[in-house]
């Protein structure tokens, strides 16, 4: 078992193949081949497996908090003029090892705005989603430079404590069961089409990372039923939360 220590790595379908899906730092996998520059691993959140960068990991170790907010800094110092080092995103994980002013120091000795991590869960995962409103769209990414439709799920239950697959098609049977139809939407739900996943924002609105629009963006639930119509029926209706 090791952990991703890079702010963000794709996860490849083979060694020079397309990337499934990326990584963020913390994230625990556990390596089952390895070459001099590449490793295959199977991500223990989700269980997808893939290659990565070797350079992109470190030992196993323990996390104690994680990045609570779109996007946040690494510095050099516990100074906010000081040179940043990298860009985590929401639900990266890191160790914290001590904290001065307004900062705490990682494992690894860069420092992180103590007010932009926590050890605690979201309280609702529609809130999380709208916090990465304007995303752009990015098939498999999963930060805040990009990220798809299941990703825009999946880190949003994750940062409340809910586990959740990778994939739109797991996600719709994991996170059942279907509801009645007919039953009115409300916030906190999920609507599902072939290929597809948005939260319901509102009774009459979505909230969805897509390809019309290229971005996280609202939409009139009506309408993306019209639209998506040509391709996909809605397939199910979920209230995970």
């Amino acid at each position: 078992m090791m952990r991703l220590r890079a702010a963000l790595t794709d996860l490849l379908r083979s060694p020079d193949g397309p990337r499934d899906r990326q990584l963020l730092r913390g994230a625990r996998v556990c390596v089952i081949d390895q070459t001099e520059t590449l490793a295959y691993v199977q991500a223990e959140a989700n269980g997808y497996c893939g290659w990565l960068r070797s350079k992109a990991l470190c030992p196993d170790h323990p996390v104690t908090h994680r990045v609570a907010v779109r996007a946040t800094h690494l510095y050099t110092a516990p100074d906010l003029k000081s040179a940043d080092h990298a860009t985590l995103s929401l639900g990266a994980s890191i160790q914290i090892t001590r904290s001065k002013g307004h900062f705490a120091q990682t494992d690894d000795g860069f420092w992180i705005p103590q007010q932009h991590i926590s050890q605690t869960a979201a309280p609702h995962p529609v809130a999380v989603a709208e916090s990465l409103l304007g995303t752009p769209y990015l098939w498999g990414g999963n930060s805040h430079a990009g990220l798809d439709c299941s990703a825009l799920v999946q880190l949003a239950l994750h940062a409340c404590d809910i586990p959740c697959p990778g994939d739109s098609d797991l996600q719709e049977r994991a996170l059942g069961p279907a509801l009645p139809e007919g039953t009115p939407p409300k916030r906190g739900d999920l609507i599902f089409w072939r290929g597809h996943v948005a939260w319901v924002s509102a009774p009459d609105t979505i909230l969805h990372a897509n390809a019309h629009t290229m971005s996280v963006a609202y939409e009139p639930l009506a309408d993306a039923i019209a639209r998506i119509a040509p391709e996909s029926q809605v397939t199910s209706h979920l209230r995970p939360v």
